[in-house]
């Protein structure tokens, strides 16, 4: 049984709406309260560099809805997946895995991202539950899938520093 969860895009649409919002307030205030015309108003090199926001987080808002990225938990793997390209992993690959806190992150919930090595890869995988939906769901999910592979009580415990 596949099961399949979106990517929440939440903050990049209350970050264009911020944007455009500012962006209408600025115009609104400039050109009724201070000058007399609205001509005037877009010659303020303000408004330009709210515009380049509004524009930016509109086009990385589009870029996410056309990528439609998604996780789906199989039975023995896990599957990263968007529009464009699919990354399967299959769980007897997973050398260890760790499921906590991320300390940086100041957000609710015991249980905030996964962190797992593959076998004979440097490269750690990251899942960061905050960012997909049904996230107590996906924790639940993949605690049943992991069951008999090897769990750490810290990732960094197990990355040797690299000094010379």
């Amino acid at each position: 049984m596949e099961k399949a969860f979106k990517y929440k895009l939440d903050f990049y649409y209350q970050q264009a709406l911020i944007y455009l919002i500012t962006l209408i307030l600025y115009v609104g205030l400039k050109g009724s309260f201070i000058e007399d015309s609205f001509s005037l108003v877009f010659k303020d090199p303000i408004i330009y560099i709210i515009l380049f926001f509004v524009l930016g987080s509109f086009i990385i808002l589009l870029l996410n809805v056309i990528r439609k990225r998604r996780l789906i938990i199989a039975e023995d793997k896990i599957i990263f997946s968007h529009k464009f390209h699919q990354h399967e992993v299959n769980l007897s690959d997973i050398e260890w895995i760790y499921i906590g806190r991320e300390r940086s992150v100041k957000t609710a919930g015991r249980s905030q991202m996964i962190v797992f090595k593959l076998k004979g890869r440097l490269r750690l995988y990251r899942i960061r539950l905050g960012r997909y939906e049904h996230q107590k769901e996906l924790l639940q999910l993949l605690n049943e899938r992991v069951k008999q592979i090897p769990h750490k009580k810290h990732w960094r415990d197990t990355i040797k520093p690299y000094y010379r």
